[in-house]
């Protein structure tokens, strides 16, 4: 199965379809009319749509097991056909078309076995995808050309700069840049020194977008990272912030000691990020490429 441990909850939905097509009009008049000698035939079919959705993963061996958080049916009559259509949504990491699918088809499936004693010519059609919403690409940003965006990576270590240790959550930085498609114009490794990180932030203005320091967040007596940059920011991001933490919380307990800070110095967005090379790429998923929006928004665009 595909590991979406990386993904973040969304509200997902989706919406499929599926055709029963009957021989003769008397199959419908005995549908409407509740006629049918094995019973009511849309709560047979509803339920077992439900059970269809709550059974998917069992049946299709690469979906993920997923909190159903609401399924509905509707079946419509028109001419010679009953169609039926079934709605899924939930909060979570993977999308839902494959359950609403699914469901769409054990319900025509039932109807199917249900009128075959009456209509021997019964037989279902048309099993699609209506729309599926949520995932991806409906926060991409579309006034945005992040080809456009230029960042500054900073590594905040003491060890690294005296040449100790080799980096890793710099570069681990510099590849989710590239993956956002985000260009990488400066890649430096300083010493944790308010001065040197008071600097680079001085040298930044105006010439980057984003600028990205790693390191110094923690609860040593050398992180000093947060407290150099708070002063100089100008705007507090709070809600990055919270995202950054609350990711990181939810794969290792250690996250809440981190002290990430983000925020605007003019139109520049400013991040500092752990030190650490899981404590870097873990924060740089939890907010980008979603981060990036906000040079859209600062541009003046709207949020929609």
């Amino acid at each position: 199965m595909k590991n979406i441990t990386t993904k973040k909850n969304t509200l997902r939905s989706a919406i499929a379809e599926a055709r029963v097509v009957v021989s003769a009009e008397q199959t419908i008049i005995s549908v409407r009319e509740n006629q049918v000698p094995k019973g009511n035939i849309f709560e047979m079919a509803r339920a077992a749509g439900l059970l269809g959705i709550k059974q998917t993963p069992h049946l299709i061996p690469d979906c993920h097991p997923i909190p159903i958080e609401s399924a509905e049916f509707t079946f419509d009559l028109n001419a010679l056909q009953i169609l039926v259509r079934c709605s899924v949504s939930t909060i979570y990491k993977t999308g839902v078309e494959v359950e609403a699918m699914h469901g769409a088809s054990i319900a025509a499936l039932t109807m199917y076995d249900m009128l075959k004693p009456i209509d021997k010519a019964v037989e279902i059609s048309a099993i699609r995808l209506i729309e599926k919403k949520g995932g991806k690409s409906d926060f991409h940003d579309k006034f945005l050309d992040r080809r456009d965006l230029k960042a500054a990576v900073v590594v905040c270590s003491d060890t690294i700069s005296a040449g100790k240790k080799e980096d890793q959550a710099g570069k681990a930085i510099v590849a989710k840049l590239a993956e956002s498609k985000v260009t990488v114009g400066l890649y430096e490794v300083i010493p944790d020194d308010p001065a040197a990180i008071k600097a680079k932030v001085d040298h930044c203005k105006g010439k980057f977008d984003l600028l990205i320091f790693t390191g110094g967040t923690g609860l040593s007596s050398r992180d000093v990272t947060p407290e150099t940059l708070i002063p100089l920011i100008e705007r507090r991001i709070p809600g990055m912030e919270e995202a950054i933490r609350n990711y990181g919380q939810n794969r290792m307990p250690y996250s809440m000691l981190s002290r990430s800070v983000a925020g605007l110095i003019g139109k520049m967005l400013v991040l500092a990020l752990p030190g650490s090379t899981n404590g870097a790429k873990e924060s740089m998923d939890a907010i980008f490429p979603e981060a990036l929006h906000i040079f859209g928004i600062i541009g003046g665009k709207r949020h929609d």
